[in-house]
């Protein structure tokens, strides 16, 4: 089982062969955001509190079957 914190390898896709330490975990859509992989980058529109807007990199959810977790 995969939780918060635990360092782990990526099976398959683009991101196949690096490893990350997951940030966070949604068991019941099975996925796990991982530190570092499957980064997108996200374009904002100005606001209030960032008045310039800009191009943000987010990493989104990467799905448990694509993780293994790395023997500490």
């Amino acid at each position: 089982m995969i939780k918060k914190g635990d360092k782990v390898s990526i099976l398959s896709g683009n991101y196949k062969g690096n490893t990350g330490i997951v940030l966070k975990v949604f068991p019941k859509k099975n996925k796990a955001i991982v530190q570092g992989i499957n980064i997108i980058k996200k374009h904002t529109k100005p606001t209030v509190e960032k008045p310039k807007g800009g191009i943000l990199k987010k990493e989104l959810p990467i799905h448990l079957s694509k993780l293994k977790k790395e023997k500490e």
